[in-house]
């Protein structure tokens, strides 16, 4: 079984002490695909170098609505300039938090908005990060149209809201949240909905699985979430699989230097 996380912060210093060695089970654990998203300018060098070289690993690039603070238009700029390279698969984490606080507010539409417009004008996808905001993505996704719709990490909205993103041509994003038998919502929706409505992400290191709690996240543990995933839905773990890995590639290979078939294992120099 191959499988991609679609959401995983690799770049990020907790793991270098073992990236390698992370890669290295990731490998044996089948995880052959990982999208690494930006969250703020000053950590896109880093993301890319994280990527650069390594089969598997791919950037993706924004400014995540936690972070808008201290961020400006020569940001968006740059922004812009990296998008024009290719390497990116999609712009992300973008979106709305409004669970931390409503005093960047304006800031975090702003920033919404202009990333946005560079996906429609790369034409690339891009992961949304959405918490207490559905309904005002969703008004925004509406008007912009972004033409290869994309990924709604951690989604945690509403049946209905589900289906509005899907009908928008985006993907929901499931991690370790499925994995607590309290996330009562989210899984009835695994179970509900049609198999071409989901991707896997671990959004390590954070979101830790059931019995991992305060633990570090690591991608090499996204088999576990296939399991739980498969286990809601009473379906195999091989066609659960191979239809979320279809799913993935189909989103994400639209950028220059496309997802195929893997030939060699992340991170495999």
């Amino acid at each position: 079984m191959l499988l991609f996380d679609t959401h995983c912060h690799l770049d990020f210093p907790t793991f270098d002490a073992d990236r390698e060695a992370i890669l290295a089970a990731c490998e044996q654990a089948g995880v052959a695909r990982i999208l690494l998203p930006g969250v703020e300018a000053a950590h896109w060098n880093r993301l890319q170098a994280c990527c650069e070289g390594r089969d598997g690993l791919y950037p993706a690039l924004g400014v995540h609505p936690g972070f808008v603070a201290g961020h400006d238009r020569s940001d968006l700029e740059r922004l812009d300039a990296l998008l024009s390279d290719g390497k990116a698969l999609a712009v992300g984490e973008i979106g709305l938090d409004f669970w931390v606080g409503r005093e960047t507010e304006k800031e975090q539409i702003w920033w919404l908005e202009a990333q946005l417009d560079l996906a429609r004008a790369h034409r690339l996808p891009v992961l949304l990060h959405v918490r207490k905001a559905h309904d005002q993505v969703l008004k925004r996704l509406r008007h912009w149209q972004v033409p290869r719709g994309g990924v709604v990490h951690a989604f945690s909205g509403s049946t209905q809201q589900a289906e509005q993103y899907l009908a928008l041509g985006f993907r929901l994003g499931v991690g370790g949240g499925v994995t607590y038998p309290r996330a009562k919502r989210l899984r009835g929706q695994v179970a509900q909905l049609p198999l071409e409505a989901w991707v896997l992400e671990t959004d390590a290191p954070d979101m830790p699985l059931c019995g991992c709690q305060g633990q570090r996240n690591r991608p090499d543990l996204l088999p576990r979430v296939l399991a739980s995933f498969a286990s809601l839905r009473e379906e195999s773990e091989a066609l659960v699989a191979k239809i979320l890995w279809k799913n993935s590639l189909e989103l994400l290979s639209g950028a220059e230097g496309a997802v195929q078939q893997p030939k060699r294992s992340p991170g495999s120099q």
